[in-house]
């Protein structure tokens, strides 16, 4: 008996979801997105603030972009892949276009919510770092906790607590402690 043939999207799938809906493109698979808690929210506009604050009083190139902000890479096999993640910061400007970020970002944040649980913490973080995103973190509300990743450090994961203060790595002057 053959298999049933499974769908492949693409990113013409993504770019023709309905007005208001929201989706991640890995593998061939569409991810559909809930929206965010306010808690999730308070974080998000919380970290980009002081990086923004931080780029600002350096007179930086970077630029942060919370989500929703389109980011375009290729998977590990060189599939599409089309991700929103909760903060990105981008320092070459030749990466961007109107749709969003073309190639790596620089920095990648993402709040981890019930239902990004497992995204967040595998598939993500292996398209991040095969990519070639610097520097990612994985902030988890509900465990207190943050996860950086750098490739600097061979993306060898360090664990911290939520009030630990956490020395960014694409800038050797930032600190962030998340509460």
């Amino acid at each position: 008996m053959p298999l049933m043939k499974q769908e492949i999207y693409t990113l013409e799938d993504i770019f023709t979801l309905p007005e208001g809906e929201r989706a991640e493109l890995l593998e061939g698979e569409l991810y559909m997105m809930a929206p965010p808690s306010t808690g999730h929210q308070r974080l998000v506009h919380s970290i980009s603030y002081e990086i923004e604050h931080y780029i600002r009083s350096k007179h930086g190139k970077c630029e942060v972009f919370p989500a929703p902000f389109g980011v375009f890479l290729k998977d590990d096999k060189g599939n599409d892949a089309y991700v929103e993640p909760d903060i990105s910061v981008v320092c070459d400007p030749d990466k961007l276009d109107n749709k969003g970020c073309h190639e790596a970002p620089d920095w990648v944040i993402e709040i981890v919510s019930p239902s990004s649980k497992r995204m967040d913490y595998l598939r993500k973080m292996n398209l991040y770092l095969m990519a070639g995103v610097r520097e990612y973190w994985i902030v988890d509300p509900i465990q207190e906790s943050v996860i950086v990743y750098r490739q600097d450090d061979d993306g060898v994961p360090v664990l911290h607590k939520f009030g630990d203060k956490i020395q960014v790595g694409i800038y050797e002057d930032l600190d962030i402690v998340i509460e």
